[in-house]
């Protein structure tokens, strides 16, 4: 057992290292989403989404230099990455609209200047819509009318309509922190 630690103690020390540096990052990460999210008054259910955003993120860095650490050659490295990509660039463009949509939530979380509760008014001439925001999910907003009716509304069309806020309404988790 000794003789395995001495021989791979570079590898073992760099994965530590590797570990501890990407830890840190992910705390920082998180916590700069958590602050964002709590000055723009942004629900928990959203800041928790950017979380995993956060947390898949963490994982390929490291899973790329874990690789590095253990001495897999670039050569090797970049022959499955971009293998992977590739057969991920396939699958994603067949599903453009969908990455679209989760592209734009990320958008929303930092910059959208309306919050769920608020009522808003989307000036598209081919269907208008009045209707008080509900809840903000990954790939749309749930906007419920004023005669009660429920319209899923993509997020990537959200950021190429006019958009304009008829009323401000209570705000959902004002002062929480996600955990």
């Amino acid at each position: 057992m000794y003789e395995i630690l001495f021989s791979y103690r570079y590898e073992l020390s760099y994965t530590a290292g590797i570990l501890i540096l990407l830890s840190v990052i992910q705390f920082l990460l998180k916590k700069a989403a958590n602050k964002v999210g709590k000055k723009s008054e942004i629900s928990l259910t959203r800041t928790r989404l950017m979380f995993k955003y956060i947390n898949i993120l963490i994982l390929l860095v490291a899973a790329f230099l874990l690789a590095i650490a253990w001495g897999v050659g670039l050569t090797e490295l970049s022959l499955i990455f971009s293998s992977a990509f590739a057969v991920i660039g396939v699958a994603l463009f067949a599903i453009w609209s969908i990455l679209s949509n989760i592209t734009s939530g990320v958008i929303m979380f930092f910059s959208f200047p309306y919050k769920i509760g608020d009522t808003i008014k989307i000036h598209d001439k081919d269907m208008p819509i009045e209707a008080e925001i509900e809840d903000i999910k990954a790939f749309h907003l749930h906007l419920r009318t004023s005669e009660g009716e429920l319209i899923t509304y993509p997020n990537n069309l959200i950021l190429q309509k006019a958009v304009s806020l008829v009323q401000v309404q209570g705000r959902h988790d004002d002062g929480k922190e996600a955990l």
